[in-house]
């Protein structure tokens, strides 16, 4: 039987990053198929991207990180670039050292990687006194400019499948300061998703009313629905001095409690929109 034209077309799968990345690693993992990576430089690259059809299928975006926080800037992307949220999934992230074949610990004198996977291994570095540390724009890029220039003498902290993609040997396993360290990371698209029962989690933003306690009424609301706030984060209103608005995500056990959740914010919020209904992502 001859395959239609939509089971050969890989979808386009925006990543923040080069091949190797995290990022790489939570898009696999998320679409469970064979997928063409587009990397883009940055974040705003990636939602630009992300906004037009021509480009790519879907994005995937890191927003928190267990031990650094959220990443406020990208929660900001997501109200400017009009994007909806998909899905998401967790990832744990394992930094390694890694080298060109053949070197040894003893050998390196400089150190690469992106500053967020410098501040993660920290410590261990401060064991290699004789090697300085540069950053760069992205732990996989670190890994492929030691391999494609051959840089003896010099170790990349990146994903074991950037050492294996760009051929490098890992020195140094795991060594990042506190292994617990987990990545939540956003599928991004166009349009939002249709609804349906296997939906637990939704993310939104909104405004409250200048009036005492509009916040605290919906934060009530919601618990005696019986509504996990798994987040809430402020925001300054551009050009409205000392006006916040909020995203929040909450967990539900059926699509009433839903209901329920923009009931209490609707009655209490001055604007409201809702960002993704999805299904809570698994871990990898």
């Amino acid at each position: 039987m001859t395959k239609t034209i939509d089971t050969l077309v890989k979808h386009k799968i925006a990543i923040q990053g080069y091949e190797g990345s995290f990022h790489q690693i939570a898009a696999e993992g998320y679409f469970h198929e064979s997928i063409d990576i587009v990397p883009c430089r940055s974040f705003s690259e990636l939602a630009h991207k992300c906004s037009d059809p021509n480009q790519i299928d879907a994005a995937m975006m890191a927003i928190e990180n267990s031990i650094a926080g959220s990443i406020l800037s990208n929660y900001q992307l997501l109200q400017e670039e009009n994007l909806h949220i998909q899905g998401e999934i967790y990832l744990q992230i394992g930094q390694h050292l890694m080298t060109l074949p053949g070197q040894r610990l003893e050998d390196i004198q400089e150190v690469r990687s992106h500053p967020m996977a410098i501040y993660q291994c920290r410590q261990f570095l401060r064991t290699m006194s004789n090697a300085s540390v540069v950053e760069t724009e992205d732990t996989a890029l670190s890994a492929k400019q030691v391999s494609e220039e051959n840089l003896k003498g010099v170790a990349a902290i990146a994903s074991k499948k950037a050492a294996e993609l760009y051929n490098l040997e890992i020195l140094a396993k795991n060594i990042e300061a506190v292994h617990n360290n987990y990545t939540r990371f956003l599928v991004l698209g166009r349009e939002p998703n249709d609804i349906d029962r296997s939906a637990n989690k939704a993310s939104l933003y909104f405004g409250v009313k200048h009036e005492p306690g509009s916040l605290a009424k919906a934060l009530t609301a919601m618990a005696e629905a019986n509504v996990n706030v798994t987040k809430i984060q402020s925001f300054p209103v551009i050009k409205k001095e000392w006006e916040y608005y909020f995203h929040l995500d909450v967990e539900f056990d059926s699509l009433n409690q839903y209901k329920a959740v923009l009931e209490a914010i609707e009655t209490n919020s001055n604007r409201l929109r809702v960002l993704g209904v999805y299904k809570k992502g698994v871990t990898l």
